[in-house]
């Protein structure tokens, strides 16, 4: 397995994933498929980080330890901050524990309450029995997502791709979009650090934040606990890469980086980002609940 840098000192890839999700939640592959395509591609060390739930990560764990990867349990939350929809990846090298518990709990409560108002206001533009064909898209009992609703608009002939779905429908701002039910983010952090987690703000260049406001999210972050931020998301401009490390440099946060992988085909892959720019801001993988990491052999990653 090879030794992950101290410093992001050049630009350039890495053999790092810590953004990815799975059937657990609205991706595309299971656990296992996940772990063996993340294998494929030349990985060593990878997170499974479904939305708001961590069912995934025995099997994944298992997977990881025969294909010779290292895992980091985690998951996605969905949170507030001043009314715009923020993503939080929990890291939990622990597992999952503590507080932790009843937050996801919570957000599965939270996750069928919004499901069920999404279809009201889709049936209302023509999606008739929204529910139970978003249901059937799921292909388990699991809370549904947005993208299961994409998949039921587009089979219905109502949009004729899943990024249709999401530019009419479901994206920021349209009617599909139920913030609603979801915590404060200061809320959902206290849960990862109270769990021995760390926490991440996820896509920060993907909110249409403007600067300063994207300053002023990392500074509510970083006052409730939080002490990273994906630097790197999949693809992204150079310039605004570059513009966001000199922001985690400013508050002294940690940088992290993930595809958002969630089907074969999409504009992502597992370790499909763009590259990570030569920066003082530290890698995730120092933080000091994570620095076991860079030599982890394969199999779950467990609290150091």
């Amino acid at each position: 397995m090879s030794r992950l840098p101290y410093t992001f000192d050049a630009d350039q890839r890495y053999p790092v994933d810590l953004h990815m999700h799975s059937t657990a939640s609205d991706g595309a592959l299971s656990p296992t498929e996940l772990v063996t395509l993340c294998a494929e591609r030349g990985l060593t060390h990878m997170s499974l980080t479904d939305h708001d739930t961590m069912d995934g990560i025995e099997e994944a764990g298992q997977a990881a330890a025969q294909a010779g990867l290292c895992l980091i349990p985690g998951c996605e939350l969905s949170t507030r901050w001043q009314g715009v929809n923020i993503h939080v990846v929990a890291l939990m090298p622990g597992g999952l524990q503590g507080p932790m518990v009843d937050g996801l709990i919570q957000q599965r409560e939270a996750r069928i309450q919004r499901a069920e108002v999404i279809a009201e206001r889709l049936e209302k533009v023509g999606l008739t029995n929204a529910l139970e064909k978003a249901r059937l898209h799921a292909g388990s009992d699991r809370p549904l997502g947005r993208p299961d609703f994409a998949r039921a608009l587009v089979a219905e002939g109502l949009v004729p791709d899943w990024a249709s779905a999401f530019k009419r429908y479901l994206g920021s701002g349209k009617k599909g979009d139920v913030k609603a039910h979801w915590p404060e983010i200061s809320e959902a952090v206290g849960w990862i650090v109270d769990s021995g987690g760390v926490a991440v703000i996820a896509h920060p260049l993907r909110h249409g934040l403007t600067r300063r406001k994207r300053g002023l999210l990392m500074d509510t972050f970083q006052a409730a606990g939080g002490q990273a931020v994906e630097l790197v998301s999949g693809q992204q401009n150079p310039d605004s890469t570059r513009d966001l490390a000199r922001q985690l440099v400013e508050r002294e946060l940690y940088a992290s980086m993930g595809s958002d992988f969630h089907f074969p085909g999409s504009h992502a892959a597992p370790g499909s980002m763009s590259l990570v720019p030569r920066t003082a801001a530290p890698p995730i993988w120092q933080h000091p609940r994570l620095a076991h990491l860079r030599d982890s052999p394969a199999g779950v990653l467990s609290a150091g």
